[in-house]
C-alpha cells in the first residue's frame, strides 16, 4: 500500500523536487518506507511506499525499458504471477514487485490492461505524452483528480494533497479511468448491476470454499499479516479462514472498557488459536483524536466518523506488529446485513439495495478502512470484496438472502460460519462497529458538551447545504470545514442514506 501523486501539463515549475516535498507533507503516512519521484515529458510522478511485496527491490516510481514510461501504483495485484507468466519473454522484469506488471501491460495494451488485473489498486502511468490514471473495480483504493487554475491535472491518493491547489476536484469513480483526453471512462460494469441473480441454491460448503479462496489470495505478502477482529460474524469468519493457512496469526481488537466486542473477539481468537491483542481507550483519548481522525478520514458523515474512531485505534495497535491486516468489510452489502435491508420483503428490492450499497462503498466503509489503516502505515485488505466472490454472491437469487424465520440477518453466511466458528459467534447479532466498541455513547456525550444550543441555532446559516441535524453532525462538519475549506472539498463527501421508499415487512 502506498500514496501516489502526479501532475500532467501542470505549471512547468512543478518539478520532481516540489512534487517530492508535497507528497512528503501530505501523504507520507501512507508510505513510511520511502519517498520517490520522477518525470517524463509533461508529467511528474511521486510515490510514498509501504513495502509489502519485494521489500528490497520494489521501489517506485518504476521505469520501463524505454526509459520514458513511468508508474506510481497504490495497492496489490493479486494475480501478478500469472500475468508475468503470460507476458513471457516479451519484457524484462527488474523486480519481483506485483506492481511491475502494470508497467509492461501498459506498454502492450494501453488502458485495456485493466481487464487483466485482479486486485485493489489506484495508479498513474505515463510515457510523457499519454497517461492512464485508474481505480480498481469497487474503489477499494482511492484516487482523486483536480484541475489547477492553469488547466494542469493533479492526481493524488488523498483529498488533502489537492485542497487549496485545485479549485475543481473529484474522486475517480470505482472501475473507471482517465486518460490524456481528460474524459472519465468506465472499464468495469458488472452484470449484477442490471439484474438480480438467478442461481437458486448454494451449500454452506461452497460458500465457505469460495470465501476461503478470496482470503487465501489476500495472504500474498512478504511481511507479517494480521486480522482486525471485532468479534462479529464477518471479521471472525475472515480470521478463522486465514488461520487455516498461517502457522501463526495475530488478531487485534479495541473498545471502551467492558465493550461487547472485546469479549467476543477473545472468544474467537481462543477458538481458532490466534495470537490475540486488545486494548481499551478512554473517553479522553476518544475526544483527543477526533480532529485527527477527520483529517485522515476526509469526511464529516456522522456514521462514518463514529466507525472510524475504533478503526483508528485498532489500526494504530496493529501497525506496531504487522504491515497487512484483513478486515470484514463488504459482507453486509452482499448478504443484506443492515437493519433496513433485513426488513425488505421483495427480493428484487433487496438486490437493488445491495447494488446501491456496493456502488457507494468506495466513499463510505472502504474510505474508512483505507484512511484509518493508512494513517498508521498499515495495509487493509477486504476478502469479501474479491471481484469473483462478489460476482458469485450477487449471482444468487436474492430470495436466498431474505430474512429467515429465526430473525437474524445474513442467514446464508451464518450457516457457513458455523463450520469454522463457535456457534455463539456465528449467531451473534450484528452490532455497528461504534456500538460493539461502545464508542457511540462516548461520542454523543462529547458532542453534547462541546456544541452549544446557540451553535445549533446557527447551523443552517453556517452550512446551508447539507445542514447538520444534531450536535454530533455539527461537530464533525465544523472540524471538516476547518481542515478542508471550500465547496470543492465538501462535494467529495458522501452521506449514509437509508432509502425510505422501499417496501418493508409490516
Amino acid at each position: 500500500m502506498c500514496g501516489i501523486m502526479a501532475t500532467f501539463e501542470a505549471d512547468p515549475g512543478i518539478g520532481v523536487v516540489q512534487a517530492t516535498e508535497l507528497l512528503t507533507r501530505h501523504l507520507a503516512h501512507r508510505g513510511p518506507d520511502g519517498i520517490g519521484a520522477g518525470s517524463s515529458g509533461r508529467a511528474v510522478v511521486a510515490h510514498a511506499r509501504l513495502a509489502i511485496v519485494d521489500v528490497a527491490g520494489g521501489q517506485q516510481p518504476m521505469h520501463a525499458e524505454d526509459g520514458r514510461t513511468i508508474l506510481a501504483c497504490n495497492g496489490e495485484i493479486y494475480n501478478h504471477r500469472q500475468v508475468r507468466r503470460s507476458l513471457g519473454l516479451a519484457h524484462r522484469f527488474r523486480t519481483a514487485s506485483d506492481s511491475e506488471v502494470v508497467l509492461h501491460l501498459f506498454e502492450d495494451m494501453g488502458h485495456e490492461l485493466l481487464q487483466r488485473l485482479d486486485g485493489m489498486f489506484a495508479f498513474f502511468i505515463t510515457d510523457g505524452v499519454r497517461f492512464l490514471a485508474a481505480r480498481d473495480a469497487l474503489g477499494i483504493k482511492p484516487l482523486y483528480v483536480g484541475e489547477d487554475q492553469q488547466g494542469g491535472l493533479w492526481f493524488a491518493s488523498e483529498l488533502k494533497a489537492l485542497v487549496g491547489r485545485c479549485p475543481t476536484l473529484f474522486a475517480v469513480p470505482p472501475g473507471a479511468f482517465v486518460t490524456e483526453s481528460r474524459r472519465v471512462e468506465r472499464w468495469f460494469t458488472p452484470a449484477w448491476a442490471d439484474s438480480p441473480g438467478k442461481r437458486g441454491d448454494v451449500s454452506p460448503d461452497e460458500l465457505l470454499s469460495r470465501l476461503e479462496q478470496a482470503v487465501v489470495k489476500r495472504l500474498m505478502s512478504d511481511v507479517p499479516i494480521g486480522v482486525l477482529l471485532s468479534g462479529g460474524l464477518d471479521s471472525s469468519l475472515v480470521a478463522a479462514l486465514a488461520r487455516r493457512h498461517l502457522s501463526r496469526l495475530k488478531t487485534f481488537s479495541v473498545g471502551v472498557e467492558g465493550a461487547p466486542d472485546l469479549a467476543a473477539a477473545q472468544l474467537v481468537a481462543t477458538a481458532i488459536g490466534a495470537d490475540h491483542n486488545q486494548c481499551t481507550y478512554s473517553v479522553r483519548e476518544v475526544s483527543r483524536c477526533i480532529d485527527e481522525v477527520i483529517y485522515h478520514l476526509e469526511s464529516y458523515d456522522a456514521a462514518l466518523v463514529r466507525s472510524a474512531i475504533p478503526c483508528y485505534f485498532v489500526s494504530r495497535m496493529a501497525a506496531d506488529q504487522v504491515k497487512v491486516a484483513l478486515t470484514g468489510e463488504g459482507a453486509d452489502e452482499l448478504f443484506g446485513g443492515y437493519s433496513h435491508t433485513q426488513r425488505l420483503r421483495d427480493p428484487v428490492a433487496l438486490h437493488r439495495e445491495s447494488v446501491r450499497l456496493l456502488k457507494g462503498l468506495h466513499s463510505m466503509n472502504l474510505q474508512r478502512v483505507d484512511r484509518m489503516t493508512m494513517a498508521h502505515g498499515l495495509e487493509g485488505r477486504v476478502p469479501f470484496l474479491d471481484v469473483a466472490f462478489v460476482d458469485f454472491v450477487m449471482g444468487l437469487d436474492p430470495f436466498l438472502k431474505l430474512r429467515q424465520a429465526r430473525g437474524l440477518e445474513k442467514a446464508l453466511l451464518r450457516s457457513a460460519a458455523e463450520q469454522v466458528l463457535p456457534r455463539e459467534i456465528a449467531q451473534r447479532p450484528k452490532l455497528e462497529f461504534s456500538q460493539g466498541s461502545a464508542t457511540d455513547v462516548v461520542l454523543e456525550q462529547y458532542a453534547a458538551a462541546r456544541v452549544t444550543d446557540h451553535d445549533m441555532a446557527r447551523a443552517a446559516a453556517r452550512f446551508p447545504i447539507d445542514t447538520p441535524k444534531c450536535k454530533e453532525e455539527l461537530l464533525y462538519r465544523s472540524i471538516f470545514e476547518e481542515l478542508f475549506p471550500g465547496e470543492p472539498a465538501r462535494r467529495t463527501v458522501s452521506r449514509w442514506v437509508v432509502p425510505s421508499s422501499q417496501p418493508m415487512l409490516s
